[in-house]
């Protein structure tokens, strides 16, 4: 079998990104056709496999996955007759869905079977045509894996032994004081009728998945902004010329203060004076119970 020149690696710096909000060891990378059980027609990404999770992104320039899917409970990986010339096809059987990938060529085809196999089953598989050097490349993914697992079940110990004293802590502050869920035409106006209660405002965003932040401006004449904070991982993205990721709410609150030199405060008030409501901080933790990620 005649060895693919491997795919051009992403510069550096997006490297780095993208294991910053990622938060995983890459194991393999590689454009791939991918439908899902909502998609119409295969959707074409770069592709990377992380841990036990494929990320997607629109291009190989991307910092920011647009959608992953964890294939740790894979039940099975069946392969698929394809019609198309040079094109592997295969399914991976997840215990809540189907997904059916496709690869620009066979040899491809025979990496991502061999990559996700190893990962998943903790061993390298014995039906994948593979040259040597690729094999040898599964061994070390292996060892990678099964290091990072012991790692990530050790750090999960520790954790449940602080639970107490976090889930303490998480009660008393479910989000940061400023953040309503009102629209952004709701925000907009809290802003503008209150300017003395401060200018910023942390909402859920339009997707009902990620957050946004409202601002008012004092410059030459009042200006209103909305900038997307979007839910990655464990960790939150601000959506700026150059992204910036967070560990938390709080933290991203902070980022505005502290870049604008005290100019943006968060938005506080005791009652809603754009609805007439109570902002119930109940009512903020009910919604966090019900979807952790709101936005």
């Amino acid at each position: 079998m005649m060895a693919k020149k491997p795919p051009k690696p992403a510069p550096r710096r997006i490297f780095q990104e993208r294991l910053k909000i990622t938060a995983l060891p890459l194991y393999f990378e590689g454009f791939l056709l991918v439908k899902r059980s909502g998609y119409r027609e295969y959707e074409h990404y770069w592709t990377e496999l992380r841990g036990t999770t494929l990320f997607f992104y629109t291009d190989k320039k991307s910092t920011i996955y647009i959608d992953k899917l964890d294939i740790i409970d894979l039940t099975c990986l069946t392969e698929q007759n394809s019609t198309e010339k040079n094109c592997a096809k295969f399914t991976l059987v997840l215990p809540k869905e189907e997904v059916q990938l496709k690869t620009e060529n066979t040899e491809s085809g025979e990496e991502w079977r061999g990559f996700i196999l190893t990962v998943t089953e903790l061993s390298v598989p014995q039906n994948v045509s593979l040259l040597p050097g690729q094999v040898i490349k599964l061994h070390e993914v292996l060892e990678r894996e099964k290091k990072r697992r012991i790692e990530t079940e050790q750090s999960t110990s520790v954790e449940k032994e602080k639970e107490p004293t976090e889930d303490y802590v998480d009660v008393l502050n479910p989000m940061p004081a400023c953040f309503y869920t009102v629209s952004r035409k709701e925000a907009t106006e809290m802003l503008q009728k209150n300017p003395s209660l401060g200018n910023m405002i942390l909402r859920p965003g339009s997707d009902s998945r990620n957050y946004s932040i409202t601002i008012r401006q004092e410059t030459d004449m009042p200006r209103i902004k909305h900038y997307k904070v979007m839910s990655v991982g464990q960790n939150y993205t601000i959506e700026l010329e150059k992204p910036v990721t967070l560990p938390n709410l709080f933290s991203v609150i902070d980022y505005f203060v502290k870049e604008t030199r005290g100019n943006l405060r968060p938005f506080i008030c005791s009652t809603d004076e754009n609805t007439g409501q109570e902002p119930n901080m109940e009512g903020k933790s009910e919604k966090l119970k019900k979807n952790p990620h709101i936005a």
